[in-house]
């Protein structure tokens, strides 16, 4: 079966940027609104507060750290977690507007002064959608493999494929970080990618999906 290049190395915070810019503009030319527009217009509360900035803030995307910036916003982070004030105007800004490098930062040393990643202490109530968003967030910004990856796991797992879901993550991801991705995936769940969509799919979309993932690919 012939096959699709994975590429092997993650897009670069540019070629991220460049993306999202084209995403932007081609949804602007479809609907003939902003992608903010519509988020700021069918979303509210505290949803709205964190998705409008995420469209719409400007993301440095150097490599440069100010650790004393990532200390000092990690102890932020860590005393308005700890009071339950998740949606704080700080959290989201720095959730929104900082770059990946300077985000990861501040996480791990948010989780080496804490002794938790900061995705577990925002699982106090696992039924909270904001606080599911802005774990998804978080994940989707510092490590997007183990987001995509875990994503997988539960549409394949489910009683039924989800196939959106399946769909989704296979068709936006396998030009860009699907060879993380199963990595990721075969670390996490102890079998190969495309052993488990194979176990759980047939036909031509059981080789559609194959194809796309980079199946047989080293």
């Amino acid at each position: 079966m012939a096959t699709l290049k994975v590429p092997a190395s993650v897009p670069s915070p540019a070629e991220d940027a460049e993306q999202l810019h084209k995403a932007f503009s081609a949804y602007h030319a479809r609907y003939k609104k902003s992608l903010e527009e519509d988020i700021a217009h069918h979303t509210s509360g505290d949803f709205r507060k964190l998705l409008v900035p995420l469209v719409s803030s400007f993301r440095y995307e150097g490599d440069e750290v100010n650790m004393t910036l990532a200390k000092s916003e990690a102890k932020h982070l860590h005393e308005k977690i700890s009071e339950k004030c998740c949606s704080d105007d700080e959290i989201i800004r720095i959730s929104t507007t900082r770059s990946k490098a300077q985000l990861n930062a501040t996480l791990n040393h948010y989780n080496n002064q804490y002794g938790n990643a900061i995705n577990k202490d925002l699982k106090t109530d696992p039924k909270d959608e904001y606080l599911s968003l802005l774990r998804a967030t978080i994940k989707c910004l510092t490590y997007p493999e183990k987001y995509f990856a875990k994503t997988l796991r539960l549409a394949i797992n489910k009683m039924g494929t989800d196939e959106w879901a399946l769909t989704r993550v296979v068709t936006t991801r396998a030009e860009v970080d699907m060879q993380r991705i199963k990595e990721e995936y075969q670390r996490r769940n102890s079998i190969p990618l495309d052993r488990a969509i194979a176990g759980d799919t047939s036909g031509d979309y059981e080789k559609i999906l194959l194809a796309l993932i980079g199946h047989g690919d080293c």
